[in-house]
């Protein structure tokens, strides 16, 4: 009898059916699951990473009007931006984020004359647009129409705490040669991925 009144004991369930107290529990079990999967994916979207879509034709022919990429906006609390690096940043005189290349950092020295690109008296080997000037030249044309330094901006050190920026799209870019050096503080964050059009879904090179 005892053994009997022990085997009774605990909860009753129903023959074939399942504890609708466990049943209760994994479900509230999903709902934190997924309540706290939906908070990385907020926080990972708005903290480290943010969409940027492209406005212009001033990073052709490697960025077009309407494509999204991704910005990493934790990559420069790491580390300072480096020559040849997309960035997007704010243009508090605009009113609105560029989307530009790196082309010094603090104590650099360039100099744009035409094509020809240099960084502390060294040419830039640009590949990422040296179709474009092949392009150029094959029809006896400039692919750039604006020097650096200039009328604007006489000196071609970059200050600390700055960069200098240029669009690809050399003859066509608002820049560091018509609005100056970028102070740091105004970066958004270095462009890493197309992600649409699919057709375009691309990793950048920097």
């Amino acid at each position: 009898m005892q053994q009997d009144l022990q085997q009774g004991q605990g909860e009753i369930v129903e023959s074939g059916g399942q504890n609708p107290k466990k049943q209760k529990n994994e479900v509230l079990e999903w709902v934190k699951a997924i309540a706290i999967a939906l908070v990385l994916v907020i926080l990972i979207r708005w903290l480290l990473f943010k969409p940027f879509i492209v406005d212009g034709p001033s990073m052709k022919p490697n960025f077009h009007t309407g494509e999204r990429v991704i910005v990493n906006e934790i990559l420069y609390d790491i580390r300072s931006p480096q020559r040849g690096e997309v960035i997007v940043f704010h243009v508090p005189s605009e009113g609105r984020d560029f989307i530009k290349r790196v082309i010094g950092v603090a104590g650099d020295t360039v100099k744009v004359e035409g094509d020809v690109v240099t960084v502390n008296g060294e040419p830039v080997n640009e590949t990422y647009i040296q179709g474009a000037i092949d392009e150029a030249h094959n029809n006896n044309a400039l692919y750039n129409n604006k020097d650096f330094p200039n009328e604007d901006y006489t000196d071609g050190t970059v200050p600390e705490g700055h960069v200098f920026v240029m669009g690809d799209n050399r003859s066509d870019s608002t820049d560091s040669r018509m609005i100056g050096y970028v102070p740091l503080g105004d970066i958004v964050g270095r462009a890493d991925l197309i992600f649409w059009p699919v057709k375009d879904i691309s990793v950048i090179n920097h």
